[in-house]
């Protein structure tokens, strides 16, 4: 077998992996066992365990990339995009929960144990859409986009994560029942919104 083709297997194998079954299945005996290839031979282009992880993981980020692309076209205003691009991440969150808890490992994020590895650090590929909302952010106006940007990602994130785990629904009680999760989903969103971007006064 051709060693890119191989490469790009194993990879694949982890991706069904992590998507059925969640960050837990992803052994690299298991991935080789499933790629039907012996435990040693990922070694040839994964140094390390976690070098394997940050390439399945840049797939993550390749899809959310397409989905950012796809929410933020068209001619609407920044604020629009902002909140279109917001909908999208919290949505892929709930969506693919196994492959966005791999995506933002912070043992995989800093690098650690990828030297040697093919292709960008994991780190790398979170810059390009973190920018995408910087420069939507700073054209809404905000006096520092890169914290404003930094704050209402981390406000979205915890969204994605309380409500995935059931956690915010929980915590809303009342409030939440009866009500359309994707609507209350699009509420939270939009009250993140305003908070770090202020009220929308269009």
């Amino acid at each position: 077998m051709d060693e890119s083709p191989l490469r790009e297997r194993l990879i694949d194998v982890g991706v069904e992996m992590v998507t059925a079954e969640g960050t837990a299945a992803l052994g690299l005996r298991e991935i080789a066992r499933r790629a039907g290839v012996s435990h040693g031979a990922p070694r040839r282009y994964f140094p390390t365990h976690q070098a394997l992880l940050s390439a399945i993981a840049r797939r993550g980020f390749a899809d959310l990339g397409a989905r950012f692309a796809a929410a933020g076209a068209g001619e609407a205003a920044p604020r629009e995009r902002v909140r279109a691009l917001a909908t999208v991440y919290v949505a892929y969150a709930l969506e693919q929960r196994g492959m966005f808890e791999l995506m933002f490992r912070h043992d995989l994020l800093d690098s650690t144990g990828q030297e040697g590895s093919e292709g960008p650090r994991l780190r790398e590929s979170t810059r390009p859409l973190f920018a995408m909302f910087v420069g939507l952010v700073s054209r809404c106006g905000a006096a520092d986009p890169e914290v404003t940007t930094a704050a209402l990602w981390a406000n979205l994130h915890g969204v994605a994560q309380l409500w995935g785990a059931g956690s915010l629904p929980l915590m809303l009680g009342d409030a939440a029942d009866g009500t359309d999760p994707g609507a209350y989903v699009a509420r939270l969103v939009g009250a993140a919104i305003d908070a770090h971007l202020g009220a929308d006064r269009s």
